[in-house]
């Protein structure tokens, strides 16, 4: 039975996942949008438009900005917890982890992630309104090489390297702050997740280079963010993912 139950979840977690890809992409396609975010006829008009306009604009309202960004969270850092749950399943052998523990984990995660999806929904809303980017979260070219070279030097700062160490090493997080039954989960996922949100959001933000709902941005975003966390490549990706994304800015300035 304990293996049953193990086998279920997990097929849960990659159902989810698939599940939650499955519907970024039907989104796409409901935009009029290509697999690299680019517009069509369509899009392009909707691009244009005046959020301030008197008819429904769901990318111009919290409610389907939330949703889109929850949706994004669950598609792109649910695939980087997969290191942090098997470490706490080594956890349920040699300490006194527990299943509702493993859970209690996976939920606190998520959660700190909502909330985040949260903000940068009201962060877009405000550079829509602003008049800084389109309805579709293009920023204008001055803007994305901003984003590019600021996040490009966060991959350089004493900041990310403290966050980068509890995702790169959950093991070490687990056992400095070990707590038992789903409530520990719960809370160590919690702590676990805003270290995480610590170590990630700038490749979150960069979604406004190429447009938020770009399905490669976020596959490539997703396959950078596990490439991080692995054990033995981890250290290695940070600083060169920064000085691409540096010399990626001052491209976008110079051309």
């Amino acid at each position: 039975m304990p293996h049953f139950i193990r086998s279920s979840l997990w097929l849960l977690f990659f159902g989810t996942i698939l599940l939650a890809w499955w519907m970024l992409f039907m989104m796409a396609m409901d935009m009029n949008l290509d697999l690299i975010g680019r517009p069509g006829p369509m899009a392009q008009e909707m691009a244009n438009m005046d959020p301030r306009m008197p008819m429904d604009m769901p990318m111009a309202r919290f409610g389907p900005l939330f949703t889109m960004w929850a949706i994004m969270m669950a598609a792109m850092m649910l695939p980087t917890m997969v290191p942090t749950l098997t470490t706490y399943e080594r956890l349920m052998t040699s300490a006194d982890g527990t299943r509702a523990g493993w859970l209690g984990v996976l939920l606190g995660y998520f959660v700190v992630w909502v909330v985040f999806a949260a903000v940068i929904a009201i962060v877009q809303l405000a550079l829509l309104y602003g008049g800084v980017i389109n309805m579709l979260g293009i920023a204008p070219i001055w803007l994305s090489a901003i984003l590019l070279i600021v996040v490009g030097a966060l991959q350089f700062t004493r900041a990310k390297e403290v966050c980068h160490g509890v995702c790169h090493a959950p093991m070490t997080y687990f056992l400095g702050h070990w707590k038992t039954g789903f409530a520990g989960g719960l809370r160590m996922g919690l702590g676990l997740g805003a270290f995480c949100v610590g170590c990630c959001w700038g490749f979150m933000v960069l979604g406004f280079v190429g447009g938020v709902m770009s399905l490669l941005w976020m596959g490539l975003a997703t396959l950078l963010m596990i490439f991080e966390k692995l054990p033995d490549l981890g250290h290695h990706v940070i600083k060169p993912t920064g000085a691409l994304l540096i010399a990626a800015g001052l491209l976008v300035l110079i051309l």
